[in-house]
């Protein structure tokens, strides 16, 4: 055999790479199934590797459909935003047309349901009510893209629904927590139309006047009720309080930049503020009595910069402010005398709960800073904390202190005791003598 013969031979012999090839099929099973996987073959959504010496990171090895996605979800965003935009150009165009305090359809609606309060039932009866006791109830999911203007009560009517429910707070028929709760869902229902109607006016600024007046005398009266879920109540209580003066000071506001508030341009270079603004804003710093957090300090120094200057200026205020340092300085005298001879009723009623403890805390100086041998009379103290002699011995005995009495039944403290604590919960309402309102 010669040597092309030979080579051509050996070529034959040789195994071929080709797929289409039928000798040897298990030679070749690791090209199809690699067991490398840096070697896998491309997929439909594979991504080549960056040209970049880096290591690969999670965000160069994104599917390409995931730009597709924040594309989609970019529109999303725009969309949301268009729609949300509707809403409001919806809603601002509603001027209510129910001339009742509850609109036909949920009167009916829940005379089927039996779902009436005590003081919407006709004769006493859960299934029948009339136009002149129901009130529209408040609706946390009402849907402001689908408000029917016949569903919607109109300023007067609101101002008439307020003035009906304002009339209950004194009623004596059922306890305070069952009329403290029914008013107080239905004035979230008024707070709630006016939001629709966006009414801003003198006359929506009184309605919600009134409605923290509400809430303030319910903050006071809901500390002397028994019931079970007293607690609940005044935290909710608290909480549309607060709510509903940073909406009386948002219209407030709105108000004052609008042209209609002002006879004339001197009234606004002499920054125009209504009667009853200054007594309202002052609500808001006595509600810190209880916030010792410095977020709350920061916050509140901060918000007196946005307050117009004569409501600074006034005696409001500045009775505010003096009380709220008289009580983080701890000086429980001028606390109390200023608490006493200043304070209106609706200040009072935010500032009673904090009475007490600046007594309390009183007595525990007295206890550990007089001479043992001493005993603190107790007339002498009743004078100091401006009560009854009766109820500094019942906040002594809550103190966990002793009193003792001499022959001549003289009642005095003994100081240095080691029993004195603050009482936990809330204190009995103690009378401060010498209050002027």
């Amino acid at each position: 055999m010669d040597d092309s013969t030979r080579r051509l031979q050996q070529r034959r012999n040789q195994p071929s790479f080709s797929s289409s090839s039928s000798t040897g099929p298990t030679r070749f099973r690791s090209q199809n199934f690699s067991t490398n996987p840096t070697k896998t073959t491309q997929s439909s959504n594979f991504v080549p590797r960056s040209n970049s010496t880096t290591a690969t990171t999670p965000n160069n090895t994104r599917n390409p459909g995931h730009i597709r996605n924040r594309k989609s979800e970019t529109y999303a965003g725009i969309n949301q935003q268009q729609e949300e935009q509707e809403a409001r150009e919806d809603v601002g165009s509603i001027i209510g047309t129910c001339p009742f305090m509850c609109p036909d359809g949920e009167r009916a609606q829940r005379e089927r349901l039996r779902d009436l309060a005590v003081f919407e039932r006709l004769h006493g009866d859960p299934r029948k009510t009339s136009p002149s006791l129901a009130v529209k109830k408040f609706c946390r999911t009402i849907s402001v893209k689908h408000v029917q203007a016949s569903d919607v009560r109109p300023l007067a009517v609101l101002e008439d629904t307020l003035n009906y429910l304002l009339n209950l707070l004194d009623s004596s028929e059922h306890p305070f927590e069952v009329v403290h709760d029914f008013i107080f869902d239905r004035t979230r229902s008024i707070r709630q139309d006016l939001s629709m109607q966006h009414i801003v006016n003198d006359r929506a600024i009184c309605m919600y006047e009134k409605m923290v007046k509400f809430h303030v005398i319910s903050h006071q009266r809901l500390r002397n009720c028994t019931s079970s879920s007293i607690s609940s109540l005044q935290y909710l209580n608290m909480e549309q309080l607060t709510k509903a003066l940073a909406s009386l000071y948002v219209l407030y506001e709105a108000n004052r930049n609008n042209n209609f508030v002002y006879e004339n341009e001197a009234n606004r270079n002499n920054n125009f503020v209504y009667e009853n603004e200054a007594q309202f804003r002052s609500f808001y710093v006595l509600l810190h009595l209880d916030s010792k957090n410095q977020q709350m300090e920061e916050s509140l120094s901060y918000w007196f910069r946005n307050v117009p200057s004569p409501v600074m200026k006034s005696k409001e205020m500045h009775f505010a402010r003096q009380v709220l340092r008289f009580y983080r300085m701890g000086n429980y005298k001028r606390f109390l005398c200023t608490v006493s001879t200043e304070s209106s009723y609706l200040q009072y009623c935010i500032i009673e709960p904090h009475v007490n403890e600046v007594r309390a805390l009183a007595i525990s100086y007295i206890n550990n800073c007089c001479y043992k041998l001493h005993p603190y009379p107790l007339e002498q103290l009743s004078k100091l904390l401006m009560m009854k002699e009766l109820d500094v011995e019942s906040l002594c005995h809550a103190c966990g202190l002793e009193i003792t009495s001499d022959d001549g039944e003289n009642k005095s403290l003994p100081t240095k005791q080691t029993t004195f604590s603050i009482p936990k919960g809330s204190l009995q309402s103690y009378e401060l003598v010498g209050l002027q309102q």
